[in-house]
């Protein structure tokens, strides 16, 4: 807890300065925060891929792009609500037995979330140890995506 302070002000002031980079690159586009909103944790810095600026390039390509630049990235998670472990719970015998038939077609009308789907396709996550570094690294992050945009016609037909 005696570094949570240091190392939070670290995450900030990096998440901003690599925010600042990535709205320079058409396709990517940074969390923002929203008014009144004075502090950021950063346990993940986040960012939409935009595939249509990358010459539809598919997410999974830019992130195995910029792994191979040194960048860590992941996707992040899948849609909560289409999990396999839901279907298989609310087709139980017990739910169905305790809340019925019309339960489980009301939840699966409920539980679209078009924008969420959306969202989750085109999240890119980085790990907030990588907003612990140095200046040079959100530097090196942002060339590396930049590097990728250059490249994106040739990886997509590659």
């Amino acid at each position: 807890m005696t570094r949570l302070d240091a190392q939070s002000r670290t995450r900030e002031a990096n998440a901003s300065y690599l925010s600042g980079l990535l709205r320079e690159i058409p396709g990517l586009t940074p969390a923002r925060m929203y008014a009144g909103c004075t502090r950021n944790a950063y346990h993940l810095y986040m960012f939409r891929y935009d595939a249509a600026q990358f010459a539809a390039l598919p997410r999974a390509r830019f992130l195995d792009a910029l792994k191979a630049e040194g960048i860590p990235a992941a996707g992040g998670y899948a849609p909560l609500n289409k999990e396999a472990f839901l279907e298989d719970t609310l087709t139980s015998r017990g739910f169905r037995r305790i809340y019925g038939e019309r339960a489980f077609a009301d939840w699966r009308e409920r539980s679209q979330c078009p924008q969420n789907d959306r969202l989750c396709g085109e999240a890119v996550w980085l790990g907030q140890t990588m907003l612990l570094g140095p200046r040079r690294d959100m530097d090196q992050i942002a060339e590396a995506a930049r590097k990728v945009s250059a490249h994106a016609a040739r990886l997509a037909k590659a």
